[in-house]
């Protein structure tokens, strides 16, 4: 049975010199953690994205020399700085080229090259903080195994070419020595390079966990593990210390930041456990996920996610119509609108769209479907809501939860809610300005010790 552990660090864990001298300390400490995957140094990846962004040539030098001052802040506190300064070097030279010769407006392939410089930085100086300790490690280029589709800023991981070529490449290094590599970058067929959205260094983490069966994927960030709710929103909410995958997934996907989304399906599909916790605090502990947990209670967490947009879509040809649903989903599909919540009525379709989701999808994708639904029905657009999810067990099918919930929020005005599709969760969307004060007293009353 499997004993590999690959363990994820995020950007606040390897935001200077000193943050990597204590997630080396972790890796070092376990010799089960074979392969180490890092995110860009907190702050860089905003810096390339300004970079992609802006059509100022001088904004894009002075976000360039943040990204050199805060690699050279960690390359001068090395003990041998001169190991790894040719290839510090050359990646910033690179760097400073696509800025000298990207022109007006960079291409969405020019984007992804960019925005990889981040990890591809860090990878080389954590890989130089392990060998000054001691450990035997090997900076390796994910983008030489992690294969991708072409869709520049999401693209799609190909899992079964991962899985070949993590085997011929990247299996065989793991005996002799631990491997340092890149999270949130991958390669397409023509050797592109491209990203798995924002975020997606974890999931990174979990494909390579795939790809070479690992036993437990670790996830190392600035907080100890998920907790029952956002702690800035009550300083009631507490570490949960074990939780199983569909809950785990159902607060991904509801706005819990610690984990991205996808992370925990590669984890699914191979029964991968996983264990998030705190660099700065490894040991506090964390939240263990996995397939089966001791216990199952009906409240486990509150999510909440902000920048939501209810569309009411509505049309008297409806009535006792087939395929009027059909037509509407069929167009929010051909302009790639994922729809998250949905209520219907006779004569009626509410839904939710993330607006404050990881791309920029919804401004540039919504207008033009909106315009093509006004052609057939009536529609209607109401901005600036929150949706509240409680996350928990057998929530369709436990008596008295939706009276425990909503005699808590009796004098709160509800637009939309959604119960029963699945026994994890139970949403509701309010405004904006009602969202903290929600969560704080949902929290109060379901989580009172």
């Amino acid at each position: 049975m499997s004993k590999l552990i690959i363990a994820k660090f995020g950007g606040t864990s390897v935001a200077d010199f000193d943050a990597m001298t204590r997630c080396a300390d972790i890796v070092l400490a376990d010799e089960n953690i074979r392969v180490v995957v890092v995110s860009a140094s907190s702050g860089v990846t905003n810096l390339l994205v300004d970079i992609t962004k802006t059509t100022e040539v001088q904004q894009r030098y002075d976000a360039y020399a943040g990204i050199e001052q805060i690699t050279l802040n960690v390359l001068n506190r090395l003990q041998q700085p001169h190991s790894v300064a040719a290839q510090i070097e050359l990646l910033l030279g690179e760097l400073k080229a696509l800025i000298e010769n990207g022109g007006a407006v960079y291409s969405s392939a020019h984007k992804d090259l960019i925005q990889s410089f981040g990890e591809r930085l860090s990878s080389v100086l954590f890989t130089q903080v392990l060998l000054e300790r001691g450990s035997a490690a090997l900076c390796f280029d994910v983008r030489r195994i992690m294969r991708t589709d072409s869709r520049f800023g999401k693209a799609e991981p190909q899992i079964q070419q991962l899985a070949e070529l993590a085997a011929i490449h990247l299996q065989p290094l793991l005996a002799e020595q631990r491997i340092v590599t890149q999270g949130f970058i991958g390669a397409d067929e023509f050797e592109q390079t491209t990203t798995l959205g924002r975020g997606g260094s974890d999931y990174s983490a979990a494909l390579l966990a795939e790809a070479l069966q690992a036993a437990t994927v670790q996830i190392w960030t600035d907080v100890v593990g998920i907790f029952t709710t956002d702690p800035r929103l009550t300083s009631d909410a507490r570490c949960i210390r074990e939780i199983s995958f569909d809950e785990a997934a159902e607060m991904a996907t509801f706005g819990a930041k610690v984990l991205h989304p996808a992370t925990l399906l590669p984890a699914m599909r191979q029964n991968i456990a996983v264990f998030v916790g705190s660099s700065r605090e490894p040991q506090a502990g964390g939240t263990w996920i996995a397939k089966d947990v001791k216990e199952r209670p009906p409240y486990r967490a509150i999510a909440l996610r902000k920048a939501q947009t209810l569309i009411t879509v509505k049309s008297p040809a409806m009535l006792h119509a087939p395929g009027f649903l059909t037509r509407v989903f069929d167009t929010l599909s051909r302009h790639q609108i994922s729809v998250d919540l949905v209520t219907t009525s006779e004569i009626s379709v509410a839904l939710t769209l993330d607006q404050g989701g990881m791309t920029s999808a919804f401004s540039s994708n919504v207008e033009p479907a909106l315009d093509e639904l006004r052609t057939f029905c009536e529609v209607s657009v109401e901005e600036g809501l929150s949706l509240v999810a409680v996350i928990g067990n057998h929530l369709h099918s436990s008596k008295g939860v939706s009276g425990e919930l909503f005699s808590t929020l009796e004098r709160i005005n509800m637009r939309l809610i959604c119960h029963g599709a699945s026994k994890h969760n139970l949403c509701f969307l309010v405004q904006d300005s009602d969202g903290p004060a929600v969560v704080k007293q949902l929290h109060q009353c379901l989580f009172a010790a």
